[in-house]
């Protein structure tokens, strides 16, 4: 049996590149279900925090402008001032253990529309958990909301090597909503796990923060 050696290694390579892909997909989740970070991939210390969505098309003739933000909160629930509240107009927080990249204004094109970098080690202790919200903008007086946005999402990559470990696509669950708790990122026997939470608020940003403890009245 003669074998062909150039084509043995062509076949390896596809395996090869066949089994990358799986590993770089990471962990594919629906609403409500919560899962390890740290347990299960040893040494992990930054993660990259990314948030995507699409706009409809609609006939009321205003730009849509969503917002992500992040709540640190204490085992309250609550946030324990305003600095942990992380957002466009105040883009670190925790110590400087979590870092928002700004303000998409539009949404369009591929990839992440937002990013929050996250060293987990650094999270000072009163923090429990973070949670990662998106909202639409002056979305009363736009008449808009989150019937109107499909293809939102959130992934969890790792810094160091950029494969994602984690990621949940919301769906097409909301119609009046103006706020959406996406995820959230909390401590567990001192470990950091994920909850892929989905859950939508009437009331926009300033609901968000009553809840979480801010008075924005």
């Amino acid at each position: 049996m003669i074998l062909n050696l150039a084509t043995l290694f062509e076949d390896i390579n596809k395996i090869n590149d066949y089994l990358g892909g799986i590993k770089s997909m990471g962990i594919s989740l629906q609403k409500g279900q919560k899962v390890d970070l740290t347990k299960t991939n040893p040494g992990l210390t930054n993660v990259i925090v990314g948030l995507g969505w699409d706009t409809n098309k609609y006939d009321g003739g205003n730009d849509f402008d969503l917002d992500s933000s992040v709540f640190l909160l204490a085992d309250t629930g609550k946030v324990a001032d305003q600095n942990d509240f992380i957002f466009y107009n105040n883009t670190t927080g925790g110590n400087g253990s979590v870092e928002h990249s700004g303000d998409n204004l539009t949404g369009v094109g591929e990839g992440d529309d937002e990013v929050v970098k996250v060293a987990l080690t650094q999270v000072p202790a009163h923090v429990q958990r973070l949670a990662f919200t998106v909202t639409i903008h002056d979305a009363e007086s736009r008449n808009q909301n989150f019937g109107m946005v499909s293809n939102a999402y959130i992934r969890i990559v790792n810094a160091a090597s950029n494969q994602e470990l984690i990621r949940f696509d919301l769906g097409e669950d909301f119609s009046i909503e103006t706020a959406v708790v996406v995820g959230e990122l909390y401590r567990h026997n001192g470990e950091w796990k994920f909850n892929a939470v989905g859950a939508g608020y009437q009331g926009g940003l300033a609901a968000l923060c009553n809840d979480y403890g801010l008075n924005v009245n």
